[in-house]
């Protein structure tokens, strides 16, 4: 008699997309393919098309995860700051932080933008950068800089985070480590944030 199959937990969409965000991230969007991921996951097509309709369903859905994982999710802790000054604060932080000090950080930004002109990756892209630009001109704006100079601020801010993803992706010995990349971060944090 053969020996009863171990069940495998069920697929979700959610893991269909992160495994397709996984792959977007390390090989680009070329590499966001149904039968590539479906052998990642260990599943069969028709596990795929019991979520998705087809390779466009499946890239809307890893770019709708990481606008949430990356802008909402970040956003929504940020708000929990105390105050604004806490909370510009904050924000800088973790994003640094991760971008510098989380191997991979950054890295799905990065690999969307030589597809930034892509149907399905232009709108996606320009919505995260102006949310991400508003929630920075914001924060700066409540310390009281005029509009303009918030803006300003706000730009040069998101500058120094692409470059930081790009420094870190391409060239990681570059950046400090332990206690001198804490000592970094809290230096470009004092930098970004004075008003």
């Amino acid at each position: 008699m053969p020996a009863a199959k171990t069940p495998r937990a069920s697929l979700t969409k959610d893991d269909w997309s992160a495994a397709a965000l996984t792959a977007l991230e390390r090989h680009g969007l070329a590499a966001v393919a149904v039968e590539p991921i479906a052998k990642t996951l260990g599943a069969t097509k028709g596990s795929f098309y019991w979520h998705f309709t087809g390779r466009d369903d499946l890239i809307a859905a890893a770019l709708d995860q990481w606008e949430r994982r990356d802008t909402d999710g970040v956003i929504a802790v940020v708000e929990q700051a105390e105050d604004d000054e806490e909370r510009l604060r904050l924000l800088l932080r973790l994003v640094l932080q991760a971008v510098v000090g989380t191997p991979g950080a950054g890295s799905v930004e990065l690999a969307l933008q030589p597809h930034a002109d892509h149907p399905m990756v232009a709108p996606v892209l320009a919505r995260v950068t102006e949310r991400r630009m508003s929630t920075l001109e914001s924060l700066f704006a409540q310390q009281g800089l005029s509009p303009a100079d918030a803006r300003d601020r706000a730009r040069l801010t998101y500058a120094a985070y692409l470059g930081h993803a790009q420094l870190a992706h391409a060239t990681p010995g570059q950046l400090p480590t332990g206690k001198a990349f804490t000592a970094y971060v809290d230096r470009i944090v004092e930098t970004l944030a004075e008003v």
